[in-house]
């Protein structure tokens, strides 16, 4: 797993989303764009980390940028997970991993001592030209939307 580094050009995608339809990077030229990679939709820090960024939409919008959530999750697990937790962040699914796997933040990882593939959660700040600007690694998510907010707020 080796996420992408700021400075480097952020790679295209184009991504089912839980409301139905396709995001794709281009749809972002011009704002900035914040994409949070999250391991499984509906666990304690995925959900917290997902009514966190939704609830800070307005903000984001203000600052010029907009907001993207994605895992591995099929679509139809994205669509409860949108409906039940009420998210207003647009959420993507990327069952074939070939954007998580552009991004480098599927790989091995390790719990309890068993190895497994997922995702590592992990944050980009992409510029108004599709650069990456920033990114965050293996998240904590307390107090990281505040984090990526005044990230994405400072950026020009």
């Amino acid at each position: 797993m080796h996420p992408l580094q700021a400075g480097e050009a952020a790679p295209a995608f184009a991504l089912p989303l839980a409301d139905g339809g396709t995001v794709r990077l281009e749809d972002f030229r011009g704002r900035k764009l914040v994409i949070f990679f999250y391991p499984k939709a509906d666990t304690q820090a995925c959900t917290r980390e997902a009514i966190e960024f939704s609830a800070a939409k307005a903000d984001f919008a203000a600052a010029g940028a907009d907001l993207l959530g994605i895992s591995h999750d099929p679509v139809r697990k994205q669509q409860k997970f949108v409906a039940k937790h009420g998210l207003t962040t647009p959420i993507a699914s990327d069952e074939s991993l070939d954007m998580l796997n552009a991004y480098g933040v599927w790989g091995e990882k390790q719990m309890y001592g068993r190895t497994y593939l997922g995702i590592e959660r992990t944050t980009l700040l992409i510029d108004a030209k599709g650069i990456i600007a920033r990114v965050w690694s293996k998240v904590r998510v307390a107090d990281h939307v505040a984090e990526v907010l005044a990230a994405t707020r400072a950026l020009a």
